[in-house]
């Protein structure tokens, strides 16, 4: 309700256009996201040339896929391996890498996510409803201005011989942060 009443003042005094915010609203809800990033994660999934260059370069690597601007900048893409976990968080605020992942939710910018992500970041996991093995180790990588870190979760068994397309809906929001793992076969959309 704050923020429609602040739009509706900042628009009636002229200072805000309302085709310039319906055109910003649209572009974060319709062209960028974490479908992109999505995309970022098939195509990492099924070209192991492009995941090299994921993994040596991730901004131009994510760039050449046509997601760039504020917030992704420079981008490090870490991979997640039966050994390793990794969790993304930002400790001072909420950088965030906005042209692949879209708006923050809430929780990644409250004050206990980003406190306790840090501290204990496999009960943070399980809160999610991640439970891994104790033998897992978990890296915890906190986003910055200068660097956002993009989380390359495993290839769910059972996909090969899938498209890039197909892959794609594995893949969420929350495994990309590392709050969550992809989808299972069985859970993809038709």
């Amino acid at each position: 309700m704050r923020v429609r009443a602040l739009e509706t003042i900042l628009v009636a005094k002229g200072y805000v256009d309302p085709a310039a915010l319906d055109a910003l609203i649209d572009t974060y809800e319709t062209r960028v996201g974490p479908r992109n990033g999505a995309r970022v994660v098939a195509r990492a999934w099924s070209d192991a040339t492009y995941r090299r260059w994921l993994q040596e370069d991730a901004t131009a690597a994510i760039a050449s896929l046509g997601f760039s601007g504020r917030g992704g900048e420079h981008m490090v893409v870490v991979e997640n391996t039966p050994s390793v976990h990794n969790m993304v968080v930002c400790t001072l605020c909420s950088c965030y890498p906005w042209p692949v992942l879209g708006l923050p939710p809430v929780w990644y910018k409250s004050a206990p996510y980003r406190a306790r992500a840090v501290s204990d970041p496999r009960g943070v996991l399980r809160e999610f409803g991640v439970e891994l093995p104790d033998t897992t180790q978990i890296r915890v990588w906190d986003s910055t201005a200068e660097v956002r870190y993009l989380v390359l979760p495993m290839r769910p068994a059972g996909t090969q011989g899938w498209t890039e397309e197909k892959l794609a809906t594995l893949v969420t929001r929350d495994s990309m942060i590392g709050t969550g793992l992809p989808l299972l076969p069985t859970q993809a959309e038709p």
